[in-house]
Parts: structure tokens; sequence; C-alpha cells
């Protein structure tokens, strides 16, 4: 497939993946190597989607990111697995209305090919332009390890006629094979992947499943619209909820058990446009929580929070946006201190993990049961550790800096984006500065980043301008092999089959821990800004989230665009 260079290159600076002075470079470049300009820049560019949106772009044809596109198993089940594997090419989405099959190709004009692919499966082929590694690994994936294979046989089980199921038997189908059986098959696709989230969407004419896996949506799926419903009554009959209510939002649970790993689910249904959508959160019972090292904490940052938790009595306060792992955070903190010689009663909503010798009492605002009421019964329970799920509301607020003041070891959780502006939080939510001053004991800020792929992580020499802004950072912090003249070294994940092509495999947070000294707490009783009391804090020694973050990627535990996809302030 010829591409003309000056169209390519002329796209390119529109979209500004290059300048004009880069694409002059270029074009002159693989014309002294007489390589296709594509190719060259295949070799040279580091993000190669660009390129290939750009190349379909040029060629008229559609483009498909394989790597991330959820396989259709209706599509897989009409191409074998010798065919895909002989020509490079991979089935990804079936239309039952039209009957035509878009394939991932890295040679989308080839005629030959499409006329082969309409003989072998009776059905209109659309080709797609893809990068043919990924293509490689879709194969691999989608025939042999993923989702689709056991999904496919499950469907060829059910009868369809047009879009139309010819029968839905409901008191069969959904608690026997198949539906039964693709149910399963999501869950143990989910434990497999460390899954965090599953997401089931009913679309106009097919139903997608979605996993968030390592804070990550991930399409996995794509399932006949036609079996939705069977498949969100199943869900709801496991997780005992009314099969005949689809007006209102529905909340469930149930538990999973795959080899020795045993899961709790949480499971919602929202109406939608197009049917109900179900999201299941997996809660693991098995394999225990981690320690607050595991989780990240190191240094000064866990001997300040060491020295906030050994006290008797005072408010610890974890912040941070939905999804930053907070919870995680406070029952590592909770473990730590459940001995026999103290009494610890926690007010969740949810209870998420279950921790034996710790009383967690579950809100219930239906019958009256919320974070005010509930904490003052707790003062009654004779407590020495009170963990109150959330602070949000005057009367929360002071009944937390009350139970702090009468001796009582208080944890919680505020929704703010760093440490210091916890402070400001709790005034605005009916705290007075003087009893604050003198009850706090510190403040966590913390986010979540992906950890580099083990399996295929390698050593990058970043460009001049990520250097600068790397010592620009850390500033005084910046380890002294960098300063002493180091040259700066980073990491990434290539992307393999252990981490599915995305470079990176699990999690670890990045903190920010606020210790409240005798400085600090003297501008709290002053009532000074947020910003004030940072700036105070970073001269006693305080490390900031993004500071913590990159100190990570210096030693190989992140990428620096994780730290600033979830810390870029």
């Amino acid at each position: 497939m010829s591409v003309s260079p000056k169209l390519f290159l002329e796209q390119l600076v529109k979209d500004g993946v290059i300048n004009q002075v880069t694409a002059d470079k270029y074009e002159l470049e693989s014309l002294q190597k007489n390589i296709p300009i594509d190719e060259y820049l295949f070799n040279t560019l580091p993000d190669k989607n660009s390129v290939l949106k750009v190349k379909a772009g040029v060629l008229k044809v559609p483009y498909i990111d394989i790597s991330t596109a959820a396989v259709d198993p209706q599509a897989l089940s009409l191409v074998p697995e010798t065919v895909s594997r002989r020509y490079n090419v991979i089935p990804y989405l079936y239309d039952p209305k039209t009957e035509s099959i878009s394939v991932a190709t890295s040679d989308p004009l080839n005629l030959n090919l499409a006329d082969f692919l309409e003989k072998k499966t009776g059905k209109h082929v659309a080709l797609a332009l893809a990068y043919a590694p990924d293509i490689e690994a879709a194969i691999s994936l989608s025939y042999t390890q993923g989702l689709s294979p056991e999904v496919t046989e499950a469907l060829k089980e059910v009868s369809f006629n047009g879009q139309k199921q010819q029968s839905i038997n409901k008191d069969t189908t959904i608690r026997e094979a198949p539906i039964a059986k693709i149910v399963n098959t999501i869950l143990e696709y989910a434990v497999k992947s460390r899954a965090s989230d599953i997401h089931i969407e009913p679309e106009e004419t097919k139903t997608r499943v979605r996993y968030r896996i390592d804070g990550i949506l991930q399409e996995k799926l794509t399932l006949p619209k036609s079996i939705h419903e069977s498949l969100a009554s199943r869900i709801k009959i496991i997780s005992e909820m009314k099969i005949d209510e689809k007006r209102i939002p529905q909340d469930g649970r149930f538990s999973f058990k795959l080899g020795n790993d045993e899961i709790d689910l949480r499971v919602n249904t929202l109406p939608i446009v197009n049917g109900e959508k179900i999201v299941m959160r997996l809660l693991r019972k098995t394999g225990g929580l981690p320690t607050l090292s595991e989780l990240g904490l190191r240094g000064n940052q866990f001997r300040d929070l060491e020295e906030g938790v050994s006290k008797p009595y005072g408010i610890i306060l974890v912040t941070g946006p939905t999804g930053s792992g907070k919870t995680t955070t406070l029952y590592s903190i909770l473990t730590r201190l459940n001995t026999t010689s103290v009494n610890i009663v926690t007010l969740e909503d949810p209870v998420e993990y279950q921790i034996a010798g710790i009383n967690q009492v579950q809100i219930n605002a239906q019958a009256g049961l919320t974070f005010a009421t509930g904490l003052r019964s707790f003062l009654r329970q004779d407590p020495n550790i009170i963990l109150v799920g959330e602070i949000r509301d005057t009367e929360t607020t002071q009944l937390a800096i009350q139970a702090a003041l009468t001796g009582h070891l208080v944890f919680s959780t505020l929704h703010t984006n760093d440490a210091a502006t916890a402070i400001p939080r709790l005034i605005d939510l009916g705290g007075e500065p003087f009893l604050i001053a003198s009850v706090l004991n510190a403040s966590i800020a913390q986010r979540i980043v992906r950890r580099i792929c083990t399996y295929c992580k390698e050593q990058y020499e970043p460009t001049e301008e990520m250097k600068s802004n790397i010592s620009t950072v850390l500033e005084d912090i910046l380890p002294k092999q960098y300063k002493d003249g180091t040259p700066i070294r980073l990491f990434r994940g290539r992307g393999c089959n252990e981490c599915n092509n995305t470079g990176y495999i699990g999690r670890i947070a990045i903190f920010e821990v606020l210790k409240i000294s005798p400085a600090v707490n003297r501008m709290i009783l002053q009532n000074l800004s947020a910003k004030d009391i940072e700036n105070q804090a970073r001269k006693e020694g305080l490390i900031i989230m993004k500071q913590d973050g990159y100190l990570k990627a210096l030693e190989g535990l992140t990428t620096i665009e994780e730290v600033l996809r979830v810390a870029e302030v």
C-alpha cells in the first residue's frame, strides 16, 4: 500500500503530532533511506496509533485499535482460528442487521482477502486497518485465553431468529446453560484479570461488557442485544433482587468462588434508555489486606503516619476522590491497630471488607442509621478507636471532634484534592478552628497509579524537557546520584500477554502525609488558607503527592504519565 508522503505528513502536522520542521526532516530522511513514509514513521514515532489513524484516513479505510477493542464472539465464531492465523486477521464485530463482519487486518486494500473471507463466511466483509503485532496478540488472546471461546460456545446453544430470540423461557433459560454459563464466564474472567468492577451495558444493537482493571475501564466483550434481558434476569436472581422490577434501580449482592478465591459481589442495576445497566463491584474475601508499606508508604511519610496513629486520641483524615483507595488505607491501619486490648467500631456505607475482631456497622438511612446517629450511639459502646466512613455534614463533623476530645482515636475520609485542603473543609463543615487544632493528628491525601509490568519492563532515556520537569518538581528531594551527574533514566512496560498489552500490572498508591506540627497548629488557629499551610508543611519536609509519584517513577514502580494522569492539578 503506497501512501503519499506529502498527504501523510500534512495530516500529522494538522493533528499536532509533529510540527512542520520535523515533517520536512522526516520526508527527506525517508527519501534518502528509500523507506516508505509510513514504515519510516513507525520506526521513528513512539505513538503508533497516531500513525495508523492518519494512514487509515489517507487510504480512506476504517481504523481499529484492536489492542483495546472488544471482540464479538459471534464474529469470532464465523472465522476459524487457522484462517485468522494464516492471514493475520481477526473478526471483531458482527452486525446481524446487515449480516456483515468487520475484520481487522494490516492490509485493508487487499480485495482478494475480502473476497476469500466473504466466500468462507457467507457474510459481507468490511476490512479495517490495525497494527499487525496487535492483531497477532488479539488472535492468541481471543481464541485461546480470553472470554470469547467460552461465550461463543454458549451462544451456539441459544437460538436466534434475526434480532429476536426464538423463545426465552425465564424459568429455564436464566437458570440453566447457556445464560448461566455466560454469566459464570464473565465472572471468572473478572477474577483472573484482577478486575474491581464489571459493567454490563445494553446499547441499541448490542450489549457490551467492560472491566475496570487497575483503575481503567477496558471493553472486553460484546454480546447480542437479544440475550441482555435473560442475562440481567440471571444476575438479579443470584443477587436476590426483584426480577420483574425494571423501572427503578436495585441493589443486591452474592458470593462467587473460583478455586481458592472467594469474592463478594455488590450488584446495582440502573434503568437506562436501552435496558438495564448492571454494575458489579468485586470485593475479595481471600488474599488479605496489604500492609502500609505494600500500599506505597515509606520513609518520612510512614514515620509521620505512625506518629499520628500511635496517639491515644485525635482525628486522622484520609482524603481523595472516589476510587483513590482511601478505604483500603484505613483498613490497613485498623488491621495494624487491631488487638484484643482495644475496642474498634466502624460505621461504613457500605462495609467493603469484613475484618475479624472489629465491630463493623452498615449505614441504613431508611431505618434512621446515618453517620451522625451511629456516631452518637458509638460513644456509648466504650470504643477506643472509631472509623466514620465519611464526614459529610456539620453534625458528623462536630460529633467526630467531640469523640476525639473525649479520648477516642477517630479515623474518617473527606473528598478533597490534597491533605492541606482538608483543614478549611472541616471548618466549612462547622468545626471550630481551635478545636480542630487541638484534635487533628494527621491529614493524608492519596491517589492510585498503575504499576509497570515486571514481565515487559524496559528502561529508556527521557527527553531533556522531561528531565528538566523532574528536577523542577522534585527540587531538593531529587535523589543525590542525579544531582551528582548520574543521567536520569525512566521505565515503561512494552506490553505483553501477561499485562494484556497495557504495560501495567497491579497498582500502588502515591501519598501526601501532612503532619500537624506546632507551626501548622498556629496557622489552623489563625484560619489561614490551605496553600499557606501546605507551604509551611513543605518547609518542614512535606512530600506532596506529585513528588512521591515522581520518586516512584525514578525507582521504576510506575510511569510519569501515570502520575500526571492522577495527580496533576
